[in-house]
């Protein structure tokens, strides 16, 4: 059972009027598969000594995204030679994906582990976390306020995701993106089709344009359809539930079986005339929607592409299988999940300082003295992003 941070304060005894001394950070190394990301770069490691911690980097933690040991030795930070000396050394845990269980048993509840928590994918995992009284800070709770604009890892996650989308579904087809006139005749531009405009759709339909071809995209919020004129694609009109109260949200909601009828409907033509189409719609700690079903990939053309981001939660094509890339009817659906850690050196980057700011926001920074961690129960930001249990 999962509780509410008021719940954890009573049960832990964190205040905001006690905070208490931390003064070591570890920056691990992903264990899981084709995970190549890492929390912290050289670039925020200085930052961090700079602010008062001592920093501690497995041996190799950088190496996927082609940052070396001697790096982070130049930013001032110790290697440690494996995640156990490393928890042994540090009180901060900084990761890019949740620690695993086999990870958890070098926790303990001195620990604070900032990571993606993905509880849906992995939550015996964040179980054996959290029955070590360790704390977790989940990067996707954190909420998409302004104040919170710094720490929001989702997003720059997401942009990533959408514009390696794209490339993806290029490289995939068989034919050129823009339109060309030559001396043997016109080539037609490519047509792509994105569903869900928020941070990756949106990113998506800008790499399309750039590499010239004509877009069309389609959302739940009828009230994005100027920021996807404003990239120059046309927005696909579905008419709103009655019910919907016209809240506008980068994330997909559940959106009614009337509404999915309505939105076939309107995005048959351009799906059965589509060179790529992209999906990105998911649902935090759900199942993706399907948006595109067996009958509509049947449509399309052979050659046609799928690249569905949604793909680690079941994806929003029903054809879909994770980490493979299957062909129907000749129309080739990709499934490769994610993506940002194909491109690990910018989404580290970014992640990194994500963080950084998530860091510097639960910590008081005296000017004489260690930095102390401070998990305000008052705070939106750390009441959205700490997850506890009790085991």
């Amino acid at each position: 059972m999962f509780l509410s941070f008021d719940s954890y304060v009573s049960i832990y005894g964190l205040s905001s009027s006690k905070p208490r001394p931390m003064t070591s950070i570890f920056i691990a190394k992903e264990s899981r598969s084709g995970e190549h990301r890492v929390a912290a770069t050289p670039e925020t490691t200085a930052r961090y000594i700079k602010l008062g911690f001592s920093v501690i980097v497995e041996q190799g933690a950088g190496g996927g995204a082609c940052f070396s040991d001697e790096q982070y030795q130049d930013a001032g930070a110790s290697l440690s030679s494996d995640f156990a000396s490393g928890c042994a050394a540090a009180n901060l845990v900084l990761k890019v994906a949740p620690a695993t269980s086999n990870e958890a048993q070098h926790l303990t509840s001195a620990h604070v582990v900032v990571s993606f928590l993905q509880l849906d994918l992995h939550g015996d995992d964040a179980s054996a976390v959290l029955a070590k009284d360790a704390k977790i800070f989940a990067m996707e709770k954190v909420p998409r306020t302004t104040l919170a604009q710094k720490m929001d890892a989702l997003s720059s996650q997401a942009n990533i995701a959408g514009y390696k989308a794209v490339l993806i579904g290029a490289c995939e087809l068989g034919k050129y993106f823009p339109l060309l006139m030559t001396a043997a005749g016109t080539v037609k531009p490519a047509r792509v089709v994105i569903f869900g405009v928020g941070v990756a759709g949106l990113q998506a339909i800008a790499t399309a344009k750039r590499l010239g071809a004509v877009v069309e995209a389609t959302d739940i919020r009828p009230e994005v359809k100027e920021q996807v004129e404003s990239l120059g694609a046309k927005f696909i009109d579905v008419e709103k539930d009655e019910s919907d109260d016209g809240e506008a949200s980068v994330y997909a909601s559940e959106a009614s079986d009337e509404y999915k009828e309505r939105q076939a409907a309107a995005v048959a033509a351009s799906v059965a005339n589509a060179d790529v189409v992209i999906t990105t719609a998911q649902i935090p700690g759900r199942a993706a929607p399907v948006l595109i079903p067996a009958a509509m990939v049947a449509t399309m053309k052979a050659g046609a592409v799928i690249v569905d981001l949604a793909a680690e939660q079941g994806g929003n094509c029903e054809l879909t299988a994770a980490n493979e890339i299957t062909i129907h009817n000749g129309v080739i659906i990709v499934g490769t999940t994610n993506l940002p850690s194909t491109m690990a050196t910018n989404a580290s980057e970014l992640y990194a300082r994500n963080v950084l700011s998530v860091t510097e926001h639960i910590f008081e920074f005296p000017e004489e003295g260690s930095p102390s961690l401070n998990l305000d129960a008052d705070d939106e930001i750390v009441s959205a992003s700490i997850v506890s249990s009790v085991s």
